[in-house]
């Protein structure tokens, strides 16, 4: 199941960021997954003793983690690093620090980072018992701290390098600063946080990503609301970060634990995810269960507040920026700086005429995944309609049961998108299926035989860019011998001969 959650997850981030996974086929695409708990293995062979009747083929590629980032990899035919890491809670943090030396060093030119964690039984949580909240709840920095609570999920990000991103037009949530990994060495006790290496991990994380700490505003804590952790982790941020900062503007910190619970060996992605979303959205959630504050954590002389209610991310010292941390039971430490996107390029100068109508294409691999699909299109906002239409023609895989929509505003389109979920197809809707494998080519014949008019396909020309750029094109090599654009031929200006 982990597995599966992961192909899943990984074509939904593709999907999110505009990339269609065929055109990825034999790309320098790499792959690394967080991932620890293996339940599933568990289940197999449900009691203690090994019957080998019991074992098939599929047993050891269907357990083995690593499996888990290589059948991504094999079934997408991405032939960057692919692996598997394991450093207990800090694992998809420390999978998007591998990630990142990977396309620095060029290994990759794409990646695919997160984790994933599925719960399925009973195991695992009796171990963790001790360290568990007994109501169920992640009170994170909260006096009332006692145990954390666990989760279960996936996430995925994409990564690329920025002049790529910027370069390719991609919308960016956020920009990876720098990041460090440590491990706690010998301390109290084996799964003991260790707060001199988290301090060490904070300082080599701001020199690599080339910021000071009065710089950061916010901390995504590991946050876990244990009573042993909280406090330690505060002082450490506190530490690096809360010195040389105005008493009246102290760093927040927070711990999306305290929504989603802890997703262990998925916990740091999670965690760079809300961070990266906060900072696209300029807002700052809260961090929830927290009533009154911890007394084993002096916030005052730290510097720092938790994040208590939504409000907007100050932006007083230029571009935001923040931090995310994930701390191994195992004494592996990672903390990774994230900054606001950079300003997007301006759009290209768009159409100067606006189509009068516009189509948007869909496709699925059955039909009841096709009218699930059209109903989730229906229910978003669609607008600006070109956009929307572009980014589904362009963006996505194209299977073989597929519907068209030809709308001329938003509101149109959402309504023929819901009677096509409901198995309807009303004007400006057509259905079908795709049989050839091989793809039509699509040709204007212009026949030359008496039927041209001023203005022939002048339409064609100003609002779709394939066109104008072939005849553009034409227009270039006929020059020379027309002594004028051919374009001012087929097209005069308003009044000319």
């Amino acid at each position: 199941p982990q597995q599966r959650l992961i192909l899943e997850t990984a074509w939904e981030a593709m999907e999110d960021a505009g990339l269609v996974p065929a055109h990825l086929a034999g790309s320098q695409t790499g792959v690394f997954i967080g991932i620890g708990l293996n339940d599933y293995g568990r289940i197999q062979v449900p009691d203690q003793t090994l019957d080998p009747s019991l074992v098939n083929n599929y047993d050891l590629s269907g357990n083995a983690l690593c499996i888990t980032a290589n059948r991504l990899s094999y079934l997408m035919d991405f032939r960057g690093p692919s692996m598997a890491i394991d450093t207990a809670c800090s694992s998809s943090l420390v999978a998007v620090h591998v990630a990142c030396r990977s396309l620095r060093n060029g290994e990759s030119t794409l990646a695919l980072a997160g984790g994933v964690n599925l719960m399925l039984t009973p195991h695992s949580a009796i171990g963790l018992t001790k360290f568990l909240a007994p109501d169920g709840h992640c009170k994170a920095f909260d006096a009332r701290a006692d145990g954390y609570a666990r989760g279960e999920g996936a996430a995925i990000v994409v990564l690329k390098p920025l002049s790529k991103a910027l370069a390719d037009g991609d919308s960016i949530y956020a920009l990876i600063r720098g990041s460090a990994v440590n491990q706690d060495g010998f301390s109290s006790g084996l799964t003991v946080p260790n707060g001199v290496a988290q301090q060490a991990m904070l300082r080599e994380a701001l020199a690599n990503a080339g910021v000071k700490p009065e710089q950061i505003s916010y901390i995504e804590a590991h946050g876990t609301g244990t009573s042993l952790g909280d406090p330690i982790e505060a002082n450490a941020l506190g530490a690096v970060l809360g010195a040389g900062r105005p008493k009246d503007k102290p760093f927040t910190i927070g711990s999306v634990k305290t929504n989603i619970g802890h997703l262990e060996a998925g916990a740091g992605i999670a965690g760079l995810i809300k961070v990266a979303l906060s900072l696209k959205h300029g807002q700052l959630p809260p961090s929830l269960h927290y009533e009154s504050p911890n007394p084993n954590i002096p916030f005052e002389e730290l510097n720092l507040r938790v994040q208590k209610t939504l409000t907007p991310w100050p932006d007083d010292a230029g571009q935001r920026i923040a931090g995310v941390s994930s701390f191994g039971f195992g004494g592996t430490n990672t903390h990774i700086i994230l900054e606001e996107a950079p300003a997007s390029a301006p759009l290209p100068e768009s159409a100067t005429v606006e189509r009068p109508a516009h189509i948007l294409t869909l496709s699925a691999r059955n039909e009841a995944a096709l009218k699930a699909l059209a109903a989730r299109f229906a229910a978003h906002p669609l607008e600006p309609l070109a956009d929307a239409c572009y980014t589904a023609n362009v963006h996505r895989s194209h299977f073989a049961h597929r519907l068209t929509v030809v709308a001329e505003s938003a509101s149109d389109l959402r309504e023929k998108l819901a009677a096509a979920a409901r198995g309807e197809q009303p004007a400006g809707v057509a259905v079908g299926q795709v049989q050839r494998s091989a793809r039509p080519k699509v040709v204007f014949l212009f026949t030359g035989q008496g039927a041209q008019y001023a203005d022939m396909g002048r339409q064609l020309y100003e609002t779709q860019p394939l066109f104008r750029k072939t005849l553009d094109e034409c227009a270039e090599i006929l020059r020379p011998y027309l002594g004028q654009s051919l374009i001012s031929i087929l097209y005069p200006a308003p009044g000319s001969p």
